[in-house]
């Protein structure tokens, strides 16, 4: 383990990100550096001991990713445990930039760097000519800086109007014009991949960038030199790619060219989360809310997400994003805000009305089958139902609700919508005698507030409605049941 373990507050490899208080080593030159006992260490080597130490400890490297521990995560411990560069392939929404960016956390928290370089090559073994004479010339004098994991991951999102010198580097005319001669390696600007010596690439959509750009990456992958208009510069660079891709553009928007898959060590395929637990997990880990919202609100989100990936009328290949839900979610609390602003509620708590507002705005990001023009909606609103159906079932089977359907007769009805208050609803609920019918609802939701009781008992009553105890008629932001 490097020395520099020892010398910060905290550099474990699974630490949150350095804020900036965090403090580098004191080290400001070569001979303080080689005092402490410091040796160079290759990224990849550095990955695997860190990886292996909060295994061994018995850590978990990847927070915040969820429903890929058994299957994703397991394949990408291997592959970086054997030095390899990673692509990752799946659709939208199935958290392969969250993991490419928690690679990071994998990084030593500081490492050491020659001053004044292009590349942050390391003091101890640099790669390039200029830096080799500096070494020579100025000895233990040599003025180093510390580099802080956050900046040694670099991510590109390709795009066409990618350059190879976006990626690998030019030739720099003011630098020609300054004197140098053309032919001086000092004259190239370097790119991204070089630049990210020492470090992590992430290229995010990896077919979109044109073949001819791929094909400059060969080199730098395998060889581990860099061609620039000619130039043959032998660059030990000290870099891991990482990339990600949807297998669908391998045939429709573009495709990762034979040579450059053959270079990347693992083909990793993601998925979305296979267990509702870890759906709701994402949803609740990366919505915004700006209310309250019952947990069991975030199940039928969860629910309907993975219906509508079931679906054969909506186009798979495209996916539905985990996106979806957390948009849902946000939107849903929003609802519940508006109302509670407008009316003046003094908690903003989401309610089922406000679950079927948000699917409004969020049918937008589904695409459906060629087959299902017309038909959208009513697609769109039965796998809501079901979701909602199949919720509601799980929480509240066994209960017997003779007592509220006895109630609701035929001339007693319950009024609820977008506008409707918690206490105008539940002040509308017809009595029940000595009944604790609405107690029991309100508990096994945990229900303690107006909101979330009003939340807990509109459930009920819908899954009443979705059972054909009760009938239900819903027109322009008003629903009644009765």
């Amino acid at each position: 383990m490097n020395p520099q373990h020892d010398m910060t507050p905290d550099n474990s490899p699974g630490s949150a990100p350095a804020s900036a208080s965090s403090t580098p080593p004191a080290a400001a030159t070569l001979g303080e550096l080689k005092a402490t006992g410091y040796t160079h260490r290759p990224v990849r080597e550095e990955i695997r001991d860190n990886l292996l130490a909060k295994l061994a400890a018995g850590e978990d490297p990847w927070p915040g990713l969820h429903g890929l521990q058994h299957t994703v995560i397991p394949q990408v411990e291997r592959a970086l445990i054997a030095g390899h560069d990673i692509v990752l392939l799946g659709e939208r929404g199935q958290g392969k930039t969250r993991l490419l960016r928690s690679l990071a956390m994998l990084l030593d928290e500081w490492i050491p760097a020659v001053a004044d370089t292009d590349l942050r090559e390391d003091p101890l073994a640099p790669i390039t000519e200029a830096t080799r004479l500096r070494v020579e010339l100025e000895g233990d004098d040599l003025p180093i800086v510390w580099v802080h994991r956050e900046d040694r991951y670099a991510e590109k999102l390709a795009t066409p109007d990618t350059s190879v010198a976006d990626l690998i580097g030019d030739v720099d005319p003011m630098r020609v014009a300054e004197g140098r001669r053309l032919g001086d390696p000092e004259t190239i600007h370097y790119g991204l991949i070089p630049r990210s010596n020492r470090g992590l690439v992430a290229i995010n959509e990896l077919p979109d960038l044109a073949e001819r750009i791929q094909v400059a990456m060969l080199n730098v992958m395998e060889e581990r030199d860099v061609q620039i208009r000619g130039y043959m510069l032998r660059l030990p660079l000290d870099v891991l790619v990482v990339a990600s891709a949807n297998p669908e553009d391998y045939t429709n928007r573009g495709r990762i060219i034979t040579p450059l898959k053959d270079r990347f060590g693992a083909e990793i395929r993601t998925h979305y989360p296979l267990a509702l637990e870890d759906e709701i997990a994402v949803i609740t880990q990366e919505a915004d809310l700006v209310a309250e919202i019952p947990p069991v609100l975030l199940e039928i989100l969860a629910r309907y997400t993975r219906a509508l990936r079931e679906s054969p009328a909506v186009n798979q290949r495209s996916g539905v994003s985990a996106r979806f839900s957390i948009a849902g979610a946000e939107t849903v609390a929003a609802a519940a805000l508006r109302r509670a602003t407008i009316r003046g509620e003094d908690t903003a708590v989401a309610r089922l009305v406000d679950l079927e507002a948000a699917v409004d705005v969020l049918s937008g990001k589904i695409e459906f089958e060629s087959g299902e023009e017309g038909r959208e909606w009513e697609t769109l609103e039965y796998l809501l139902r079901t979701a909602t159906a199949e919720a509601i079932r799980s929480h509240l089977r066994g209960v017997d609700f003779t007592p509220l359907i006895t109630a609701l007769d035929g001339s007693v009805t319950v009024s609820t919508g977008e506008q409707v208050t918690a206490e105008e609803f539940l002040a509308g609920l017809p009595e029940l005698g000595e009944s604790d019918l609405y107690d029991k609802v309100a508990d096994i939701f945990g229900a303690t507030t107006p909101g979330t009781r009003a939340a807990a008992i509109e459930l009920a009553l819908e899954g009443l409605y979705l059972s054909r105890k009760i009938a239900k008629d819903s027109g322009e932001g008003e629903t009644i049941y009765g």
